[in-house]
């Protein structure tokens, strides 16, 4: 099956420096698609390629089965929404919303309806003639979105739309552009380098890395599975305990730490040899903090350095017998968040699959 919208290994390039690396992606029409990664890592350089705005130096995009590289950016019909709002300051907002209408040369009756439509579904409704110097950030960002879905794309193309704005305004954003694809099923692309509002937002995430995407899926799938060092570390909070393999068998490992320490049985992402360099990854959400050691080969004795209490749980950081650093949340009312104080000895366990083990390269 063909699908609805594919990135077939786009590489860019500037002279010696690779912004992206053979990009592969394939997106499935109504899909909200989330390019995450930290800056420098290609995936605005992929946005701007599939808006047109840049040319690969090789690869190609295809759009329902047809390449759009040859086809200039303004006639691809893809909507845009950039971090900055870029509305017309001379326009009024029902003139803003309108002009890619009027590019289009749409009849004004036709017009004054799609400008209607646009603005009642990003709350806007008797907005027309307001000026965007009069309306806050929220509600400018408000009136890039109608603009863009103004003449019903099928491809909606945003990058960092909300970096410029406060948290708790970002946060109602996000909630209106959710509701806005539900209803409209229109497919996003969205940029960001914010890892709560991708999985706040996103049906898959794709996560980018010095030009390349290191690992694509669902939010739950990328957190609980997550396929490299640098993916573990970018998505969740998470500790990584420096090792050695002590032992490799069925995709499982067994580690060995400096003060004779071991665990065993973790799932071993990659491949690996007994005696390499490797890192246990622990999330401190997902282990269990207790007097008594857990079961054998999942569980470390560790001193208590630190408490915060944070209302909803208490952060317990702490460190094992070797010198490695980890975090324990311990939530609201748990019997222990009382009882610790700095200083104490406790062991930390958890479950066999809340573990992961990474070679260092």
């Amino acid at each position: 099956m063909t699908p609805f919208l594919h990135i077939n290994g786009i590489r860019k390039t500037y002279g010696d420096v690779v912004a992206t690396d053979h990009v592969e992606l394939s997106i499935a029409e109504g899909e909200f698609m989330t390019f995450l990664g930290p800056s420098g890592s290609g995936k605005s350089t992929t946005l701007y390629i599939l808006a047109g705005f840049q040319d690969p130096t090789s690869g190609d995009i295809k759009l329902r089965g047809q390449s759009i590289l040859q086809t200039p950016s303004h006639k691809r019909n893809i909507g845009m929404v950039f971090q900055r709002y870029t509305l017309f300051p001379h326009l009024t907002v029902g003139e803003n919303v309108a002009f890619p209408l009027r590019v289009r040369r749409m009849g004004q009756s036709e017009v004054a309806e799609k400008v209607k439509r646009a603005l009642a579904l990003v709350r806007l409704d008797g907005f027309e003639d307001r000026m965007p110097a009069k309306m806050s950030g929220g509600q400018q960002q408000r009136v890039a979105l109608a603009r863009a879905l103004v003449y019903d794309p099928p491809v909606l193309l945003m990058d960092e739309p909300l970096s410029a704005l406060d948290k708790k305004l970002r946060e109602e954003i996000q909630f209106e552009i959710r509701r806005i694809h539900q209803e409209t099923g229109v497919t996003i692309l969205y940029v960001t380098h914010d890892q709560e509002e991708a999985l706040r937002l996103s049906d898959r995430i794709a996560i980018f890395n010095k030009g390349k995407i290191e690992q694509v899926g669902t939010g739950p799938e990328l957190y609980a599975n997550p396929a490299t060092h640098f993916v573990a570390d970018f998505i969740g909070d998470s500790a990584f305990l420096a090792g050695e393999l002590a032992g490799v068998a069925e995709g499982r490992a067994g580690l060995r730490f400096a003060d004779g320490s071991t665990v065993a049985a973790v799932p071993l992402h990659g491949r690996g040899i007994a005696g390499q360099a490797a890192e246990l990854m622990l999330r401190p959400e997902r282990i269990e903090l207790s007097p008594e050691p857990g079961p054998e080969g999942a569980s470390l004795p560790v001193t208590v350095e630190d408490l915060t209490f944070l209302g909803n749980n208490t952060t317990v950081s702490a460190r094992t017998g070797w010198g490695g650093a980890l975090s324990v949340r311990l939530n609201f009312g748990h019997p222990l968040s009382a009882r610790i104080a700095r200083g104490d000895r406790l062991h930390i366990r958890w479950a066999p699959e809340a573990a992961h083990a990474f070679v260092r390269g």
